[in-house]
């Protein structure tokens, strides 16, 4: 019996669709502002948003937070509002 509750929970847990979103470069916000919005909308430390922003300027694009689309969406829109190319995937 409790095997099956255990799969049960698995189950339900597998369902939820984990997505991600990106912060994609662009050759117009500079570091710093980029840095400023992270921390700020984000809520990354600093260093993790310095991180972040030498990420997407090296490699084009860096993940800057996971979880539901639900919960994904207000910040993609919040950083969008401020000039980033951000995209949830």
């Amino acid at each position: 019996m409790k095997k099956s509750q255990d799969s049960t929970s698995k189950q339900s847990s597998s369902k939820i669709k984990v997505k991600s979103l990106f912060l994609i470069n662009d050759d117009f916000n500079s570091f710093d502002y980029v840095v400023d919005c992270l921390t700020a909308i984000c809520d990354h430390e600093t260093i993790q948003a310095e991180q972040c922003a030498l990420l997407t300027h090296y490699k084009g694009s860096c993940e800057i937070a996971i979880g539901e689309n639900d919960d994904l969406e207000p910040l993609r829109e919040d950083l969008a509002l401020y000039g980033l190319n951000v995209e949830i995937l």
